[in-house]
């Protein structure tokens, strides 16, 4: 196994980082390569800020160790390498009646991506994060020793891996419950919000299963937080759906395809595309999962300089206010682009450094320009001024001060990874942006 420099970025293609990379096809080669040089272990790269990076350092691609090792039928119980993607297991058994109890927004994510960030999906408000549903991680630590770590046996380590952004080590495997389904195809009711008051309403009486919202982010006045509401539970087998076709974008879009006026364009189209009276279909459940999936290299479309994706969750006392306070502030700075999403979640976490709250989250994607970082830094006050918190996953602007202000369970996460990693084997540009460790020399 050989090291390679490589420069490689997240998938926000704003940070960048040159360093030596290695990928192996075996845990065996992997551990060997611990007699050479160390470093953090690294995905698909769908984190959007400098979690995945380590500049000037080494860093392990973990894309080639992506076996299914074992699966159960009767308990739903898988157990497989941390390379294998959300996407791929999906795929795999939902055809024979399972899936993930969470999945996010793209299928992209590798199992050990998922891990390491406590991924939520579309069902958070009931279903919790993605960490809940994790039995047991074999982990291969700073020492070059694995052990087997779960939630009864080593509490703390658990707690510290799950949203641990692969501080405690290399996760090799997992072993995660599944839950049964009867189809691959999901019952979709799309419905329109006028504003914000009634976009919160409707997220409040739904029962849905799953429930995601999307959100006019250049919508001003009367019309501020407009959007439309999809809640979906998933068919019988009976019924059938076609996949979505594939496309793809072949090179990075001019600068002027985010242009307020086209993003308002399109905004009021799409909002428009849904009669006032709303609509139900059928649809694959890999389209209503991972919408953006069947477009490759979508994160193009933003333009060479990259964007970012601002995320934060507000508790349910603040989050009216606190919600239209940002959206009056990104529609007056006119640099949202379509992709904004609105979210009501559950108490569900399994981390110390895990990102949901009993609340809502809100999700806005922005061209890399330079007023966007002031825009970012304005929606970071808002979230820090009414007690919420900022997802590290989408992260790449956030003060140090403020995610320890957000995180109150940070300093139980620095005592057990600095006593897993003393010597900062794993430290990425993001914990030491973030001053998320101290390491004694």
């Amino acid at each position: 196994m050989r090291w390679k420099t490589a420069e490689y970025t997240g998938w926000g293609r704003v940070l960048k980082a040159t360093g030596d990379m290695a990928r192996p096809e075996r845990v065996s080669a992997l551990k060997s390569l611990w007699a050479d040089s160390k470093g953090p272990a690294i995905g698909n790269r769908r984190s959007y800020g400098d979690v995945c990076l380590n500049d000037k350092g080494r860093a392990i691609d973990m894309t080639r160790l992506n076996r299914m090792v074992a699966f159960d039928p009767l308990t739903g119980i898988l157990e497989a390498e941390a390379g294998i993607t959300l996407g791929e297991i999906t795929q795999v058994f939902a055809t024979k009646g399972w899936i993930p109890h969470v999945v996010p927004g793209t299928g992209f994510v590798t199992l050990g991506g998922a891990i390491a960030n406590d991924v939520h999906g579309k069902n958070h408000h009931g279903a919790g994060s993605f960490g809940q549903y994790v039995n047991r991680i074999n982990l291969l630590g700073a020492n070059g020793k694995t052990r087997i770590v779960t939630p009864c046996d080593t509490p703390d380590l658990f707690k510290a891996t799950i949203g641990g952004l692969g501080q405690t080590g290399v996760i090799l495997s997992a072993e995660i419950q599944l839950k049964p389904c009867a189809s691959a195809i999901m019952d979709v009711r799309e419905n329109r919000a006028e504003g914000l008051d009634e976009f919160l309403a409707m997220l409040d009486r739904s029962t849905a299963t799953y429930c995601v919202g999307w959100i006019d982010a250049t919508a001003k006045g009367s019309t501020l937080g407009r959007g439309i509401l999809e809640e979906a539970e998933i068919r019988d087998h009976t019924v059938q759906a076609k996949l979505s076709r594939a496309k793809s974008v072949p090179r990075d879009a001019p600068s002027f395809a985010m242009s307020a006026p086209l993003v308002r364009l399109f905004n009021a189209l799409y909002y428009r595309r849904v009669p006032q009276d709303g609509r139900r279909l059928d649809r694959p459940m890999q389209d209503f999962f991972f919408p953006l999936d069947r477009i490759h290299n979508v994160n193009r479309l933003y333009g060479k300089n990259g964007f970012h994706q601002f995320q934060c969750v507000l508790p349910d006392a603040t989050a009216r206010e606190g919600l239209a306070e940002m959206l009056r502030a990104i529609s007056k700075a006119g640099l949202a682009s379509p992709l904004a999403v609105i979210k009501k979640m559950g108490p569900g976490r399994a981390g110390f450094m895990s990102f949901p709250m009993q609340g809502y989250t809100l999700a806005v994607d922005f061209q890399n320009r330079p007023r966007a970082a002031g825009l970012i830094a304005d929606l970071e006050e808002i979230t820090l001024k009414s007690g919420g918190r900022i997802y590290l996953a989408k992260d790449a602007l956030t003060r140090a001060d403020s995610i320890a202000e957000m995180y109150d369970e940070l300093p139980d996460f620095t005592r057990v990874v600095n006593a897993a990693d003393p010597k900062g084997v794993f430290l990425t540009d993001m914990v030491r942006r973030l001053k998320l460790r101290k390491i004694k020399p």
